[in-house]
């Protein structure tokens, strides 16, 4: 199977409007993948969608972007019933990309009485780690993976490490890698693999909320063995590179894609 042979399938990629996954999104398209785009954006920041969506479009590719809440789950039965539709020329979803970042950055005990809730700690895992596995279980009841497929979360050394503020995200991460080893042991028998992409310290609007992440970036800076940050595009020609027939036999497995940073911390 060549790379020509990537065109006409599809990518569904949840968190598609900006960072990672407008990156794999512009990647993938030039292998001639549709993308299927699912964001949560306010008016302030449709632009950028709507630049987006210009960019994939003139590579020639078919693009459908929906602006919802990825984890409701009416919500995602409404975007996965119309991507039967859309897909009913035959081919299917062959990457689904999971690159959600939304999630309670507050202290697990903080004397000032702003510790993190419950429901923000559940929250956070639902968005970060728990919505995979139920958007991976609808793709397949309607018959929409195909063959060879791939799977990617994106995760971070925080579902190892800690920082300030970062703890429940650090457990939806850590919750997500969980999930990604299970989801390759059941999803081998239909031939398709699952894999956590963990990614170098970069500068993404989701990495901007995070409390002290200009710490973070100098930090990185200083320990990367290449003298830079990871950048979106280092990320996404990685994804692309590996939804290629001949990575099939990697599979439930944490990849880093950080230019060896992880490596001198």
């Amino acid at each position: 199977m060549s790379t020509t042979e990537l065109s006409g399938s599809w990518a569904l990629i949840l968190g598609a409007s900006s960072g990672f996954g407008a990156a794999a999104a512009r990647a993938l398209a030039r292998k001639g993948v549709n993308i299927a785009g699912v964001h949560l954006d306010r008016k302030a920041t449709m632009p950028q969608v709507n630049a987006l969506v210009g960019d994939l479009e003139a590579t020639g590719v078919r693009v459908s972007f929906f602006n919802i809440n990825a984890a409701d789950e009416d919500k995602r039965r409404e975007v996965l019933d119309e991507l039967v539709a859309v897909c009913g020329d035959g081919r299917k979803v062959r990457v689904l990309m999971h690159s959600l970042a939304f999630g309670a950055l507050k202290p697990f005990v903080d004397e000032a009485g702003k510790s993190i809730t419950k429901p923000q700690v559940e929250m956070t895992a639902d968005v970060m780690a728990h919505s995979l596995v139920f958007w991976v279980q609808d793709l397949l009841g309607r018959g929409l993976f195909e063959r060879g497929g791939r799977v990617y979360a994106m995760t971070s050394s925080g579902g190892t490490r800690v920082w300030k503020n970062y703890g429940a995200v650090s457990a939806a991460k850590a919750a997500l890698e969980s999930h990604i080893r299970q989801l390759a042991l059941e999803l081998a028998p239909l031939g398709i693999t699952a894999n956590a992409i963990r990614a170098g310290v970069t500068d993404t609007p989701a990495l901007r909320k995070i409390p002290g992440h200009l710490d973070m970036v100098a930090v990185a800076k200083a320990r990367n063995p290449m003298g830079r940050l990871t950048t979106p595009e280092d990320v996404a020609e990685a994804i692309a590179l590996l939804a290629e027939p001949a990575s099939h036999w990697i599979t439930g497995n944490v990849i880093g894609v950080d230019g060896g940073e992880d490596i001198t911390g």
